[in-house]
């Protein structure tokens, strides 16, 4: 696979920087209207929750190439179907599936898309990860990420990137692989940065064929604008050096990937041992 081929995926509402990031290298702007149960599942962690709104894809649709804007909406619920066909009136290319269990609510989800635009599904369930392949069956899936923030936590893990090196995503990728779903994995942090650093991560990412990843926040760090983002970095050599580090994974012979695995794994075994569990993050934020 070449490195032109992985999509990075950029999550803001505001129209300027949503111009800037995919006229630098971004490929995706990533809408976030999900909010049922975020603040349940997250409330005691440092992720950001967005507060997104369905007129923010009216506002971006105009000034991002087709193709280039994926929405998240709510899990299924009783306003599913007026939420789909709110955002793609409004022009959403992408619409990203959450929290799903199994392969009924991707059936009703894909039947309310009815082929407008792209079905991405996030797996981030531990009932998802086992449902995977019959919900990939469903007729209008298109793609899949895998998301480790939410999925990690019902695991009861410590470590966001533990399923990584657990089997779990690597039996998941089989899975995409045999039915033919292209798919990616997480998010990624800028080269050298985060606890592990992006170039150990897009080794994991090449060797599992995944093609697709969120830019995390060391991309933006809370940037209001264009001129933020700018003073911190060079936007367009950093995503550049995420895809050398791809391509350079992506040529490496299968045994440099397996011993790169393998440093891998004993690294995010070194951080999640240094890890709070859920329950003593909860009482620390009490």
């Amino acid at each position: 696979m070449k490195s032109s081929d992985f999509k990075f995926l950029f999550i803001t509402n505001n129209p300027k920087i949503a111009s800037f990031v995919i006229s630098q290298g971004a490929d995706r702007i990533f809408v976030d209207l999900e909010i049922l149960g975020k603040v349940e599942r997250q409330g005691h962690l440092s992720t950001v929750i967005s507060r997104h709104a369905p007129e923010d894809i009216s506002l971006l649709r105009p000034l991002l190439p087709r193709g280039a804007l994926l929405v998240r909406l709510n899990p299924v619920n009783p306003n599913t179907e007026n939420e789909v066909d709110d955002a793609i009136q409004r022009g959403a290319d992408v619409l990203m599936l959450p929290m799903f269990r199994g392969a009924d609510e991707v059936r009703r989800f894909c039947k309310a898309v009815n082929s407008r635009a792209k079905v991405c599904l996030l797996v981030e369930t531990v009932d998802a990860m086992e449902n995977l392949a019959a919900c990939v069956e469903v007729p209008g899936v298109d793609e899949v990420l895998i998301g480790l923030n939410d999925l990690h936590l019902e695991m009861g893990c410590r470590f966001m990137f533990e399923p990584l090196v657990s089997g779990h995503v690597e039996r998941m990728t089989e899975t995409l692989k045999k039915a033919g779903i292209p798919f990616g994995i997480g998010g990624l942090a800028r080269v050298g940065e985060g606890m592990l650093p992006a170039e150990m991560l897009l080794s994991e990412h090449a060797r599992l064929g995944s093609n697709c990843a969120i830019l995390s926040r060391t991309f933006h760090r809370q940037a209001g604008s264009v001129e933020e983002i700018q003073a911190q970095m060079n936007f367009a050599d950093e995503v550049q050096k995420l895809r050398i580090a791809y391509e350079a994974g992506c040529s490496s012979p299968i045994e440099e990937l397996n011993l790169q695995h393998e440093l891998v794994k004993t690294v995010v075994a070194d951080i999640a041992a240094k890890q709070p569990n859920r329950k003593q993050l909860e009482q620390r934020d009490r």
